[in-house]
């Protein structure tokens, strides 16, 4: 979304389907521009967080951007969903009900293995 062409595709998906989670992957945004979500996607709230975070903190961007992962959640589900339990820069949980959304990307990581039981660890904590 960092030129925000996914925008339509999403909306679209809206449009036609109206799901009611959407797990998004690979969104680009930067820390301050999360509130896109909340401007774009009125029906929902979104769950999640940037994987820029430290590549903001260190100065200006450089190269192509890369990660972040979203839950967008139908709002008429607000009631019985339950705030994110987990949320890394790579993988955001989120409880309705009795159902866990597991939204992770752990493509292209260097040491998969470690990655996927850290994760797995965190999650039984």
């Amino acid at each position: 979304m960092a030129s925000y062409q996914g925008c339509s595709v999403i909306e679209d998906l809206i449009e036609f389907e109206a799901p009611d989670v959407l797990m998004l992957q690979e969104h680009w945004l930067t820390p301050t521009k999360l509130c896109l979500f909340d401007s774009r996607f009125t029906d929902y709230f979104p769950f999640g967080c940037s994987a820029m975070s430290s590549r903001v903190e260190a100065g200006m961007l450089r190269g192509g951007p890369y990660g972040g992962v979203m839950t967008l959640i139908k709002k008429f589900l607000g009631k019985v969903a339950t705030m994110m339990i987990h949320c890394e820069d790579r993988s955001v949980v989120v409880k309705i009900l009795n159902c866990l959304f597991i939204n992770v990307y752990l493509s292209g990581m260097p040491d998969r293995h470690e990655n996927y039981e850290n994760f797995l660890d965190d999650l039984c904590l």
